[in-house]
């Protein structure tokens, strides 16, 4: 406990700050999850719209370090955080900054036959959650999520 507190201590302010800022993300992320999709979709972008592939030099600093800061406290949060919650997470913390992303989710059978889901999230040319395992998914809704 002590040497997480301590590796927490050395980082920059900028860093606690985006930490706290995934967490609360994520926390209100997990919150929406809750609730039914049709209500939640019109907060997620414009349906079966992709947001350009393009991204400025000075927003992909940016948006490598809110991934990185909220693929880090998905595994810290006291409540599920798996792909759905991170991508609208990561969402909303790009939209706050006027950075577009889309959302797309996917489905596909495991090994035993069951339907599985799988959501990720792109800014630009960058996968920035779910990547891990996306390749393996038909995707089967897109949310483009454009900000002026």
């Amino acid at each position: 406990m002590w040497r997480k507190g301590s590796k927490f201590l050395a980082l920059s302010t900028r860093e606690k700050l985006l930490l706290l800022e995934s967490f609360l993300y994520l926390g209100w992320a997990r919150i929406l999850k809750g609730r039914t999709f049709s209500k939640v979709a019109p907060s997620l972008g414009t349906p079966m719209q992709e947001t350009p592939m393009l991204l400025d030099q000075e927003s992909e600093a940016l948006i490598l370090a809110i991934s990185s800061t909220v693929n880090r406290m998905s595994h810290h949060t006291p409540w599920e955080s798996k792909c759905y919650v991170t991508a609208v997470a990561c969402m909303k913390m790009l939209e706050r900054r006027g950075i577009g992303s889309t959302l797309y989710m996917g489905t596909a059978k495991d090994q035993s036959g069951k339907m599985i889901a799988h959501a990720w999230l792109r800014s630009g040319p960058h996968y920035l959650t779910g990547m891990d395992v996306m390749e393996g998914f038909t995707v089967v809704g897109i949310f483009g999520k454009t900000v002026a």
